[in-house]
């Protein structure tokens, strides 16, 4: 008994600290920061540029490629490049081309240059979207079955953490330094994902079926999911994808607009979401990923689901409680609180659905399905979020947060039908 249970502990240890759980650190840092850099530094540079609230949520609309890359990714499953291999080729190539779009902040002025920051905005959105698409279907094809909930879970919190950069050490530096060299030292964060790229990642071994025509490529994958799950069945685990995370997505559209228009600084925004945001994502991190091991993916769905849904009601709190005309102590333990319980809830809740989407794709068509799956699960953040800068202004904060929580209530009651509480499932 005794030594099972130090052979049970020798073998987490080992899948926790192991080179693809080490890989997926730097998979998830290097897809979060480009994310990140849209929707926490961009906005905040516009508010404090003076851009209206209604004109920064429309902004959210530059990240349609984040809805739509499920129509080039059939490219990425088909196309190799001469080096680095099928994933690292396109890996290399997506990451070079954030690194460059991001410096290009540098120059540009939101009083004059509006249209181009859109411009702009657009190429790092499809270019992180198209980054996302290739790290999904590489962190897929390298993950056992059994290393699906630990591997993404590491992967989403590492994701998490690098929404710090853009949404805390830049907004500190702004206090330093001006805006052009904050957006260079922010896109000087890709350095990582190109080292893992070149010298940590290695090659997946192709599939047997690897798409080589037309039709296997475009065709096949969304076939391949209708025929394994059924359309019935297929179409509720479309829909649920899109619901599960409406809530929280909305929620947090214009967060940082939000923390300062309660009455804090940049620089309390960024000292708060860098030691309360931290910390509890990590450590919620690793012990979601820990107890996906034991409770299966659909469990964690259910559990990790709930918090994420009342993390929401902290925000109705917050604001309920400002705007406040001085900042002392007291108000930096509320917006402590309230962004250290959103970093738990949301970084839960993500771990375990996109363990679950990984889960749904079948290894021949990874990254086409991953990419419908992702771009569905990106359709509330792209479209829908444009509309929370209008409802803000109709609603006001309190109940705009209360109509973000009613909204996240039918993706959870969904897990009932895809993912049911006592349901076993093999490759969980």
């Amino acid at each position: 008994m005794v030594q099972n249970k130090t052979q049970l502990t020798t073998s987490l240890w080992h899948r926790i600290f192991s080179r693809h759980m080490l890989i997926c650190v730097f998979t998830g840092f290097s897809s979060g920061l480009p994310l990140y850099f849209l929707i926490n530094l961009i906005p905040a540079w516009l508010r404090n540029e003076g851009v209206d609230l209604a004109t920064i949520g429309l902004f959210s609309i530059v990240g349609l490629p984040f809805t739509w890359k499920f129509l080039w990714s059939p490219l990425m499953d088909a196309v190799h490049f001469p080096w680095l291999g099928r994933r690292r080729g396109w890996m290399f190539v997506t990451q070079i081309a954030l690194l460059l779009a991001l410096l290009g902040y540098t120059g540009l002025n939101p009083q004059q240059n509006m249209t181009a920051i859109k411009t702009l905005s657009l190429f790092v959105a499809f270019f992180a979207a198209s980054q996302d698409i290739v790290l999904d279907a590489y962190r897929r094809e390298i993950l056992q079955d059994n290393e699906l909930g630990l591997g993404n879970a590491i992967h989403v919190n590492a994701y998490r953490i690098a929404a710090l950069v853009p949404g805390s050490l830049a907004l500190i530096l702004t206090g330093l330094y001006s805006w052009p060299t904050v957006f260079a030292i922010t896109a000087l964060f890709m350095l990582p994902g190109l080292f893992m790229t070149l010298f940590l990642a290695h090659e997946p071994q192709l599939p047997a079926t690897t798409p080589k025509s037309f039709k296997q490529t475009v065709i096949e994958p969304f076939k391949e999911f209708f025929v394994r799950k059924g359309v019935k069945n297929a179409l509720l685990v479309l829909f649920f994808i899109f619901l599960y995370k409406l809530g929280d997505s909305m929620a947090t559209a214009l967060a940082t607009p939000f923390y300062l228009d309660m009455g804090f600084s940049n620089e309390n925004i960024g000292l708060i979401a860098k030691n309360a945001g931290l910390w509890p994502t990590i450590i919620a991190g690793i012990l979601g990923g820990i107890w996906m091991i034991k409770l299966g993916i659909n469990r964690a769905l259910w559990l990790f689901g709930l918090v994420q849904l009342f993390s929401i009601l902290g925000f109705a709190w917050l604001a309920s409680q400002g705007p406040f005309t001085v900042i002392g102590a007291k108000q930096l333990v509320i917006l402590a609180v309230v962004i250290g319980f959103e970093a738990i809830g949301v970084g839960l809740g993500t771990a375990a659905f996109v363990a679950y989407m990984a889960r749904e794709t079948t290894p021949a068509f990874t990254a086409t399905q991953l990419a419908l799956f992702t771009s569905l699960a990106a359709i509330p953040r792209t479209l829908i979020n444009a509309t929370t800068g209008y409802l803000i202004n109709w609603l006001g904060y309190v109940n705009f947060f209360w109509l973000c929580f009613f909204l996240a209530l039918p993706g959870m009651l969904l897990l009932v039908k895809v993912a049911p509480w006592n349901k076993k499932v093999t490759n969980a």
